[in-house]
């Protein structure tokens, strides 16, 4: 059965997403869980071996893969976020990548032990980040907006200039070598701007289709996908590796367009790369044999990492970033973060056999030396990012926090009950004046449509994982229930009830999860606070449980949420299966005689004092 190539296909995407899982579920990071994993079932168990199953085949379905990941990236590069970091991309992407190539290729000549024109080659290699470790790692470490933008655009944008690189090294060493002439490097430069202008022009014309309607809903995911890999195909075809940058054109050109039907595209690509990203790690691990990863552990190389990490990295960063503005904090952390990952591991594959045919005695090497690179920047980058941005205070927070859409007098003293257990509130309406109430208790508020593209790219977003949809509109929060879902999950994200009596214009199966006691919409909730209801905070002990609090009848209580001891935030519409321990508190809505006779109780045990 494990001969079945069938099988291996869909043990290896099975496998990618398991390690996926397991990531999540034990925060660890997602790439080196599946790393090991396709170590795992490869090179120790020898159940699978991708490269000996598929054959020919292996090489194109790894690069199709790389070009559907990077233009999913590149659709995400719009110029507007980087209003205040463009200076340090450019300088990051250009200065930057010129001192890391260089320096890069006189540490594997010098520490490796290789050639100085394969190590230009190879050097040229080890530039490359990309979207497939840093995306990942971005997610992980819920970084502030500006050093993200940094680490994403050059991961994505260096990483088709990585490859072009290595090609106009291995231009230059062939012309040197008398194995070309001086003509194949104009070809070089002019294979690479028609490349570039194909992928923009493919992208550009596609985007106006998109947007005129020339294409119907159902068809429009799958046409871009195929798009994608024809225009990846026949520019790889005019030279190898340019194709990485034809699509990479492509992305950014229709990000630009601002298309209104690039958000479901966006979410399609990000299924799809999940499952590449997954599948291709597990191919390129368990494709290696042991031989290989002995020549990893020599001395020459660990040697060679460590220069790669601790002094070629953080030196191309400072330099680049003289003056552009960035603090000494954000330099720290872009000089560390710098993990390789598919692209290095692809490209390196394809010098190195050009390398081999043309007779370099290196070319061996190479494949082990950009292994070596890549498991251990995953290993120290994937392990630290979230730990030394929390010492630089480069987190944008370690709380998960909750964004209230709807300036409710409701959603204000909501929002202020999160916030006074230090959760982010961010509350967010339409109108100004709806957000009068938010502003009096000192919440964050933000004036726009949740749903606006230009909301989107104003609001920074990041901290906040939970989402409720509390406006007077039971539609219009379905609506926005719906749009974050593939971000959030719909496990995080919640409405008040609809409205009694309203016969309903769409599926209750629409829309997020309720929030609180169905006979309470977002009008009955207002009305309760202007009655005079509070919010009221009960911990729970070991003589007094949750099944007390529940029994309470003799007062209109209405539960809202529960923060355990280790201040994790549950909403009590969602839990009623789940127990509590002592030390939870229980935050609820309560009526003003309740908490009246609550105030009372406790004056009287301050006048009299239990006698000893």
């Amino acid at each position: 059965m494990l001969d079945s190539i069938l099988f291996q296909i869909v043990a290896i995407i099975a496998l990618g997403i398991l390690s996926q899982w397991l990531a999540w579920r034990f925060r660890l990071p997602a790439i080196v869980v599946m790393s090991l994993a396709g170590l795992i079932v490869g090179p120790f168990l020898g159940l699978l071996n991708p490269k000996e199953s598929f054959g020919e085949i292996f090489n194109p379905v790894i690069s199709l893969a790389v070009a559907i990941i990077l233009f999913e990236g590149s659709l995400s590069l719009d110029i507007r976020e980087i209003k205040d970091s463009r200076k340090s991309i450019f300088r990051v992407s250009t200065v930057g990548s010129f001192i890391a190539w260089i320096a890069g290729s006189f540490a594997a000549h010098y520490l490796a032990g290789i050639s100085l024109d394969v190590a230009f080659i190879i050097g040229g290699i080890f530039i490359v980040t990309g979207p497939t470790v840093i995306m990942p790692l971005l997610r992980q470490a819920k970084l502030k907006e500006r050093p993200a933008t940094i680490l994403k655009w050059e991961g994505i944008v260096v990483d088709p200039f990585g490859a072009l690189v290595a090609l106009f090294a291995l231009q230059v060493v062939l012309w040197t070598n008398e194995s070309i002439t001086g003509h194949s490097l104009l070809l070089f430069f002019g294979a690479s701007f028609l490349s570039a202008i194909i992928g923009a022009g493919a992208g550009f014309l596609l985007g106006k289709l998109l947007e005129h309607g020339y294409i119907p809903e159902f068809l429009k995911s799958p046409i871009v996908l195929v798009t994608v890999l024809l225009v990846f195909v026949l520019t790889d075809m005019i030279m190898h590796e340019t194709g990485l940058l034809a699509v990479t054109a492509m992305g950014i050109i229709m990000a630009n367009m601002h298309l209104t039907s690039l958000k479901d595209l966006l979410h399609f690509k990000e299924n799809i790369s999940v499952l590449l990203i997954s599948g291709v790690f597990i191919m390129l691990t368990a494709s290696l044999t042991v031989d290989t990863l002995m020549d990893v552990l020599s001395w020459n190389m660990l040697i060679f990492v460590l220069v790669m990490l601790f002094i070629v990295r953080p030196i191309s960063i400072w330099l680049a970033t003289i003056g552009v503005g960035l603090t000494i904090q954000e330099r720290i952390l872009i000089g560390w973060i710098a993990p390789r990952g598919i692209v290095a591991l692809t490209v390196s594959g394809f010098f190195a056999s050009v390398l081999r045919e043309e007779g370099f005695p290196d070319a061996d090497i190479i494949t082990a030396l950009t292994l070596a690179l890549v498991f251990a920047t995953v290993l120290a980058h994937g392990f630290s990012i979230s730990w030394l941005a929390k010492k630089l205070d480069l987190r944008a927070t370690d709380e998960a926090g909750v964004m209230i859409v709807g300036g409710s007098r409701f959603s204000a003293v909501f929002g202020e009950a999160l916030q006074s257990f230090n959760k982010p509130v961010l509350v967010i309406d339409r109108s100004w004046g709806s957000l009068f109430h938010a502003r009096q208790l000192g919440l964050r508020t933000e004036v726009g449509d949740i749903l606006s593209e230009n909301t989107e790219y104003h609001v920074d977003l990041t901290p906040y994982e939970m989402l409720i949809a509390a406006t007077e509109d039971d539609a219009y929060n379905a609506l926005i229930c719906q749009h974050f879902v593939p971000e959030l999950g719909r496990e995080h994200i919640f409405q008040t009830p609809r409205h009694t009596g309203d016969p309903g214009g769409y599926s209750k199966s629409i829309g997020g999860k309720i929030l609180c006691d169905g006979e309470y919409d977002i009008h009955s909730l207002d009305r309760l606070i202007e009655e005079g209801y509070m919010i009221r905070k009960t911990q729970l002990t070991d003589q007094y449980t949750l099944g007390d609090f529940i029994g309470d009848k003799e007062h209109k209580t209405i539960p809202l949420f529960a923060v355990d001891s280790e201040n994790n935030l549950v909403f009590l519409a969602t839990a009623k299966k789940r127990s509590f321990d002592a030390g939870t508190t229980i935050v609820s809505l309560s009526s003003p005689t309740r908490m009246m006779e609550k105030a009372m109780e406790r004056a009287t045990n301050t006048e009299n004092p239990p006698k000893d």
